[in-house]
């Protein structure tokens, strides 16, 4: 072979080489940039799917917005539930009553506002208590508690009269400025109903009663009881200068506005008057206030139902007092009269 062929099978090899190279570097370099193509595909891509996932987040949280802002309305207007009916569980979420494992309510809807109204009773409150007309006036019977108020100083420990015959009353009245308090009073059984239900036309009526509470509040003193004007029932004593049970003794008698309407006696010559302070008060034709007197509303009721006037009485004067007959106190205890 000649040198001159030889240059030229190695030229001829070189260019298919050097073809085959620049086609591989072509096809690599179209590789090259689809594969950038596709990066840029796919990087733009998540480019629109990030912006759109972005603009899902908002519509989403303008649609929460827009719950939250529609609850917090509706709350306003009184459509929503209260607290009340939010039944939080143990792991602190807070669960709607009736709701199931779906998320659906299972609530009822709420009564009609206008038809909840109509079965509410609307009470005005009254000056001096919080309590109404239906709630203040009641009876009952001597609780534990009670017994532990007035065991050893109205309820002394030869009392021949049992717990069980005893009620405790709760009552309003009215003092002269028309202020209204509660009132309490304990009292045997036969005459409870009749003294609550007068006690209640009193108050009804305006008539004043400065100070209703229990005898026991003044150690069970009869004296100091009378001297602040308080009006009582029940405290076993016995009637002044006397060995005779009294009808308070038995829960039988009832003293009102004690301070104004006096116990008057005369004792070994001299005038005796209980309380010792209502000196003032034993003229009865002078007018005063939380005055008793014949035909006035309270002495009215009490006669009414039964009952006797203290200032009635011949030589004796209770102008405070009311009380069964001597008659149905010995039929009620016999031998204690």
């Amino acid at each position: 072979m000649s040198k001159k062929r030889g240059w030229g099978i190695r030229a001829a090899m070189f260019l298919s080489l050097f073809l085959l190279s620049a086609g591989g570097c072509a096809r690599a370099g179209r590789l090259s940039g689809q594969s950038r193509t596709a990066d840029g595909i796919e990087k733009r891509a998540g480019e629109e799917d990030g912006i759109q996932r972005e603009k899902r987040v908002e519509e989403k949280n303008t649609e929460n917005t827009v719950a939250q802002g529609m609850e917090w309305l509706q709350g306003v207007s009184g459509e929503t539930e209260t607290v009340s009916e939010i039944e939080i569980e143990e792991d602190g979420t807070g669960s709607r009553k009736g709701d199931d494992m779906t998320g659906e309510d299972q609530r009822t809807e709420p009564a009609d506002r206008a038809d909840t109204m109509e079965t509410m009773e609307i009470m005005e409150p009254t000056e001096g208590n919080t309590l109404s007309e239906e709630e203040a006036f009641y009876l009952s019977e001597i609780t534990p508690e009670l017994e532990t108020r007035i065991r050893g100083l109205s309820y002394k420990e030869d009392c021949p009269v049992p717990l069980e015959d005893l009620r405790y009353l709760h009552v309003l009245h009215k003092d002269l400025q028309g202020e209204v308090h509660e009132g309490e009073m304990i009292c045997n059984k036969v005459i409870a109903e009749d003294v609550l239900e007068i006690l209640k036309e009193l108050y009804e009526a305006g008539y004043p009663i400065e100070r209703m509470r229990l005898v026991d509040e003044y150690g069970a003193s009869d004296e100091a009881s009378m001297e602040d004007n308080n009006s009582s029932s029940f405290n076993f004593r016995y009637i002044s200068y006397t060995t005779i049970v009294s009808k308070h003794g038995l829960g039988l008698a009832v003293d009102i506005n004690t301070l104004y309407n006096p116990y008057i006696k005369t004792v070994d010559g001299r005038l005796s008057i209980e309380p010792e302070n209502a000196g003032d008060y034993v003229d009865r034709d002078r007018d005063f206030p939380y005055k008793i007197e014949r035909g006035d509303l309270c002495y009215n009721l009490f006669i009414a139902h039964g009952f006797e006037w203290g200032g009635d009485w011949e030589g004796v004067k209770d102008y405070q007092h009311f009380e069964l007959s001597d008659e149905a106190a010995e039929a009620l205890y016999p031998g204690l009269r």
